[in-house]
């Protein structure tokens, strides 16, 4: 059951409009709210690299979890391998067993599906657990595969020829970046 976005934001393909304005900030804390909602004690977090696992840190700190965030890696599994390799992603670690857990997989922006597809098997190769769901600071549509997020803090329409990226500055903070593809 997905939960209502904090925002829907269209941007426009205008020559006139350079940039999106998105606070990353006010779309985490709803996030916070959404995840709360979504959890329940025997519940596991675990960030897809490298937004995910930013956001699964936060929210392990905001939330008072103990035991250590776990993060996993779409690279083995990604049906572009070949192109991108292993080159700038970390490596799964998985802080609970696997088998029968409850599992909400975080990222900062769901797009195709191919990222949720990869690490989905990432996570199979490791047990199976009783329930995945999906947890997304931005759903920006365009999906190449049936995935959908649990919880959207905000929806937001871009062209396909657009990436939005989540940046995390040195103080922890976050922000969006925007580039041409």
């Amino acid at each position: 059951m997905s939960s209502p976005p904090a925002a829907t934001v269209s941007a426009s393909t205008s020559p006139l409009a350079t940039s999106l304005v998105l606070d990353a900030e006010a779309l985490y804390r709803e996030l916070l709210r959404g995840v709360r909602s979504l959890m329940g004690p025997q519940t596991r977090l675990a960030g897809i690299t490298s937004g995910g696992a930013w956001l699964a840190e936060r929210l392990h700190q905001d939330l008072g979890l103990t035991e250590p965030v776990s993060v996993l890696s779409s690279a083995l599994h990604r049906d572009d391998f070949a192109q991108r390799g292993m080159a700038s992603s970390a490596q799964t670690q998985l802080h609970f067993d696997v088998n029968g857990a409850d599992v909400l997989v975080l990222d900062d922006v769901l797009y195709t599906g191919r990222t949720v597809r990869a690490v989905i098997n990432e996570l199979y190769d490791y047990g199976r657990p009783g329930c995945v769901r999906l947890a997304v600071l931005v759903d920006r549509g365009g999906r190449q595969l049936p995935y959908a997020a649990d919880f959207a803090a905000a929806r937001v329409a871009l062209p396909p020829s657009q990436v939005l990226a989540l940046v995390r500055a040195d103080d922890g903070r976050f922000h969006f970046a925007v580039k041409e593809a």
